[in-house]
């Protein structure tokens, strides 16, 4: 049995997700950014640890708000801290739970008359309550979830406006850092009485060959009638391919000779315009995106994009981006991606809620495939104000807004329903899965449906039948059974390895058997790549058996970066607990977690690929050779600075795509070691540290492939500053991320060092956040002043809307030479 969806997604790109377009005029529809010059203020909790009451009248137009913040959105009030000791490090000891007003005055034109005007978020976290001039419009509590709200009736036409906007984050709602606030993109949509729906266009195709494809267009218009004539109009780089009008259908089939298929090397896309008439005038046009492919997920043959085999080479992600917390930034986003791809990552889950829009854009144009997931929890709760509290009153609402928003990108192939969840353990819950897929289905038949499974009573207890693609958490030795059981059904591994480390970090002895190691001092976990929790398991394990099993999909790492919140296995609070099916593995858990109690200072978790600042730890390169076999690399760990270790046996290991390797210490070959099937990873176990030179070089076939050098540094002696982008738009919203490093004179990155840098910035730029990727440093993400963490340090820097010229960087810190970097800003 297999699996076949030939189906082309077409996504909503309608609302304008492109940061620095203002305002969209048409004769029938526009699109305001609603995203400027908020007045904003926080109550109840308050950052300090200190509640502050709630006013009267908030929502009242006559409220004074003139002693509130001026900002703009997006903006995520709990990265701006402090952390603090006594909140909870399992969501990132940051204060984001508490109340936040946001109110806006804005003028309503008198060109509104007659139109029907909605108010538009792309995600508020969370409990989101809207007023518009003092009246209740509406609520909607999930901060995942994309909505809108019609507010024609409660503005004063060619007058001032005001609008009112209540969250309300509650403690313990979530398992890791979700943010605060207004935290995605806001716009305000003005239409026609008769006007194609939100969401409201949907193209498949039912044919899809070399030569030809028939395009199918599904487009929902609210207030529809006979006299409507619809105009499709398709495009590829601006050049109209076919066209096609007709009196109004709610679906056509469009026909488009020698199609450009999307795929993941060259991720073509097309323009669909659809506009619609009346009389002779234009009354709506939307204009969408969309990308021509075949998905096919099969038993014994894995998954096929366009009728060849992909594997997916995935990762897990949250939501926050580092140092700039939940709030969303295009080119923050796009610069996961890039540093994903970099390593050879394919697909993306979005773990464990709806992504931003703008994040599945970019996968469209990157070439990334994407499982879109809905929720973390269904009924039964995991921490006490979690979304089990709103799935009986929400849950199809929330699902058919995540369909219906993302069914027609093209990355996306499949539909998750949740992680995990409690009732994975009962038979007797299955039907609710039966419920769920059905909900989806309804919105979107084309993608299969599947969801994270940790527990192995859900493999036989009538679970395993409620999904089209099934995935299993963390039990590699289970899918040869699995599949055995269940012939007819496409397996994957949802959830992997969660494997731990903290960059630069390297214990010795180094332990192979996986059994204690990371519990390391200073609340570090080793870079030598064996650490995990008890459930979890190093890379290599995994890698084995998609290698070994053919009919295997591929896998989603826990997780490509690290993020805040869940600092496992420092973490204290007991909603760790759930990852243990096995008594006495759970009740071991739970006396260390006793013994360690108090104020457990890290706050960001040990499992990505790369650190949270997105520097490459060592497990990154162990990625990158298995997943890019044909780059050639090679890379060596640990550093070579251990003067402590001189005379002892300090372990080296080589993560290489070629087939064998040798290691020289200071010119002297320390022997060739070749990699036998299923090993993924080159080891040299009895090195005795000398301070020198490290050199491997790497050999594929028989023939020189890579080599790599890592030296005994100098002492550090200044600072170097890399921008990632040395010219930036001055929109607003781009950055550009400076890795600052400590040198010795040679330039070489000192990996021991964590000196305290000053930063100055002039010019038409700001620093808007600044990491390091320690997992334990409580220093603000906004200080301008703060520490390297082995040796690195990232400082993000944001252009000022419509001022161009120099943004000036210095960076200085006792006993080192000083630095400078210039970044310029220009109109693009």
């Amino acid at each position: 049995m297999k699996f076949s969806f030939k189906v082309i997604p077409l996504y909503y790109i309608f609302i304008l997700t492109i940061v620095g377009i203002n305002h969209v005029n048409s004769q029938s529809r526009s699109i305001e950014n609603f995203n400027n010059q908020w007045k904003f203020a926080r109550f109840g909790a308050m950052p300090d640890g200190t509640v502050l009451k709630e006013p009267k009248d908030l929502d009242e137009p006559s409220f004074d708000d003139s002693d509130w913040r001026v900002l703009n959105v997006p903006h995520d009030w709990g990265i701006e801290g402090p952390f603090r000791a006594d909140l909870p490090n399992q969501t990132g000891k940051l204060p984001w739970a508490g109340i936040g007003w946001y109110r806006k005055v804005f003028k309503s034109q008198k060109s509104d008359v007659g139109k029907k005007i909605f108010v538009e978020f792309d995600g508020a976290m969370s409990g989101t309550s809207v007023w518009v001039n003092g009246g209740y419009v509406g609520d909607w509590p999930y901060g995942y979830s994309s909505f809108r709200f019609d507010i024609t009736h409660y503005l004063k036409i060619g007058e001032e406006n005001t609008i009112a906007v209540r969250l309300d984050n509650k403690e313990a709602s979530s398992r890791w850092y979700p943010g605060g606030g207004i935290y995605r993109n806001v716009r305000l949509v003005k239409t026609n009485p008769i006007h194609i729906d939100q969401w409201g266009v949907f193209v498949t195709t039912p044919k899809v060959s070399s030569k030809k494809a028939t395009i199918h267009i599904k487009t929902d218009v609210k207030n529809a009638n006979e006299a409507i004539e619809v105009l499709h109009e398709i495009f590829n780089n601006s050049i109209k391919v076919t066209e096609q009008k007709t009196n109004f259908k709610n679906e056509v089939d469009i026909e488009i000779s020698n199609p450009k298929l999307w795929n993941l090397q060259t991720p073509n896309l097309y323009e669909l315009r659809t506009t619609l008439i009346q009389n002779g005038e234009i009354i709506d046009d939307y204009k969408t995106s969309f990308g021509i492919r075949t998905i096919e997920f099969t038993a014994n043959d894995g998954f096929l994009l366009n009728g060849k085999r992909v594997q997916l080479n995935g990762v897990c992600q949250h939501h926050d981006l580092g140092p700039l917390g939940a709030a969303i930034n295009v080119r923050a986003m796009e610069r996961q991606i890039e540093i994903l791809k970099e390593f050879g990552t394919n697909a993306i889950r979005t773990a464990h809620n709806p992504p931003a829009p703008e994040f599945l854009d970019l996968c469209d144009k990157m070439g990334v495939l994407v499982q879109v997931e809905a929720f973390d929890v269904w009924n039964k709760k995991k921490v006490d104000n979690d979304y089990s509290t709103l799935f009986g009153a929400w849950h199809e609402r929330d699902l058919r807004a995540m369909v219906r928003r993302d069914r027609n990108h093209p990355s996306v192939i499949m539909w998750s329903t949740g992680n995990e969840m409690i009732e994975l353990r009962q038979g007797q819950d299955a039907p609710m899965a039966l419920r769920l897929a059905d909900i989806i289905k309804s919105e979107d038949s084309t993608r299969p449906t599947t969801f994270g499974n940790s527990r192995p009573e859900a493999q036989t207890n009538g679970f395993q039948k409620t999904t089209d693609v099934h995935g299993i958490n963390y039990k590699p030795h289970m899918y040869e059974e699995f599949h055995k059981n269940n012939p007819n059904m496409p397996l994957y591994g949802s959830e992997t390895a969660s494997t731990i480390s903290s960059r630069g970090e390297y214990f010795f002895p180094v332990n192979y058997d996986n059994k204690k190691q990371g519990s390391g001092g200073y609340f570090q976990v080793s870079s030598y790549d064996y650490s995990a929790p008890n459930w979890a398991y190093p890379a290599d394990k995994e890698f084995e058996a998609q290698d070994k099993y053919s009919y295997m999909i591929g896998e989603f790492v826990w997780t490509g970066f690290d993020y805040i919140g869940e600092p496992t296995p420092y973490n204290k609070d007991k909603t760790n607990l759930l990852n243990f099916t096995d008594p006495a593995e759970k009740a071991k858990m739970k006396a260390e977690l006793e013994k360690l109690g108090g104020n457990i200072p890290p706050r960001s978790s040990y499992f990505g690929i790369v650190d949270l600042c997105g520097f490459p730890k060592d497990r990154y390169y162990l990625y990158q050779a298995h997943w890019r076999p044909d780059f050639p690399m090679a890379h060596i760990l640990p550093h070579w600075n251990w003067p402590e270790r001189v005379g002892k046996v300090t372990p080296v290991f080589v993560y290489t795509s070629g087939d064998e390797a040798e290691l020289f210490l200071n010119g002297k070959s320390l022997g060739k070691r070749k990699k036998e099937k299923y090993q993924y990873r080159l080891r040299w176990d009895d090195v005795v540290y000398k301070p020198g030179e490290l050199k491997v070089i790497a050999y594929k076939n028989g023939q020189k492939w890579a080599e790599e050098t890592v030296k005994t540094t100098k002492k550090a002696s200044r600072i170097k500053l890399s921008p990632d982008r040395s010219v930036i738009s001055a929109n607003g919203q781009d950055l550009s991320f400076v890795t600052v490093s400590i040198t010795d004179k040679k330039g070489e990155t000192v990996p021991r060092t964590h000196n305290s840098v000053k930063y100055n910035i002039e010019g038409p730029g700001e620093i808007i956040g600044i990491g390091n990727g320690d997992p334990t440093n409580h220093e603000s993400f906004q200080a301008k002043e703060r520490k390297v963490f082995n040796g690195l340090a990232l400082v993000v820097i944001r252009s000022k809307k419509g001022e161009t010229g120099k943004i000036v960087l210095t960076a200085e810190s006792e006993g080192l030479k000083a630095s400078k970097l210039m970044i310029s800003t220009s109109i693009k």
